[in-house]
């Protein structure tokens, strides 16, 4: 190989490294920025939820039901439409509905005495979670493709458990409550380390797409948040 064609190939392999990066540090970028911004209509929703008594309409399995099909429609509308401004829009009406879904939950913690305290705890803990694994994506050079398939057990075995939970406290809600505080413990885990697998996913390249991107560290962000409010709003009710 002559020097004329080495030196060839090596600015073809910078060129490539400085393009990967830059759509990288890009998609990074506006996933953190929507993320954000899809924290504000989760707020909304969840005060319109309490304002309006929206978020109790719904009980027992019929809920379960409401939230389920919502939640599955809205991302199955998000995949379709993710590299429009469609999915942009879906993304964010996603978000409120999630908040409106979150709204009894919260009415609860926060009817209880230091209801507030437990929520702002929940809030601290749950950022708290997401720097500490941001940090770490940043700085482990390991490859957690791997990791993906032990985490899509452990969240099918808490979703159903969950539903299992449910079932449960149908017929006796003092037995199912260490089950509860079990499977919010176990989440909290899962969806952690997911927020770990999902930022590593975008700083190596495999998620390109910052609508799904966002749309998953979302559902992170949320499962911790709830799990954790569960927990402390437990530990704090006498």
């Amino acid at each position: 190989m002559s020097l004329n064609d080495r030196f060839l190939n090596d600015y073809a392999a910078g060129s490539a490294g400085a393009d990967f990066a830059a759509q990288r540090n890009r998609v990074l970028r506006n996933t953190y920025w929507l993320l954000a911004l899809s924290l504000v209509p989760t707020v909304l929703g969840a005060w319109l939820g309490m304002a309006t008594g929206i978020g109790y309409v719904f009980t027992g399995w019929l809920r379960l039901v409401v939230f389920l099909g919502g939640a599955f429609a809205f991302m199955w509308a998000i995949q379709k439409n993710r590299n429009s401004g469609a999915g942009v829009a879906l993304l964010l009406g996603f978000t409120f509905f999630m908040g409106v879904m979150l709204s009894s939950l919260l009415g609860f913690v926060l009817g209880m005495k230091n209801g507030e305290a437990v929520v702002m705890t929940a809030v601290g803990g749950t950022a708290g979670v997401f720097a500490v694994m941001a940090t770490l994506a940043s700085v482990i050079k390991r490859d957690l493709s791997g990791l993906g398939r032990w985490l899509a057990v452990g969240a099918a075995i808490t979703f159903v458990g969950f539903i299992a939970c449910a079932l449960l406290a149908a017929f006796s809600s003092s037995a199912s409550l260490p089950l509860l505080m079990g499977l919010c413990a176990l989440s909290i885990i899962v969806f952690s380390l997911y927020m770990l697998y999902d930022i590593k996913r975008i700083i190596d390249g495999g998620e390109t797409n910052y609508v799904m991107a966002t749309l998953e560290l979302y559902l992170d962000i949320y499962n911790v948040f709830q799990s954790l409010l569960v927990l402390l709003g437990v530990a704090n009710n006498d």
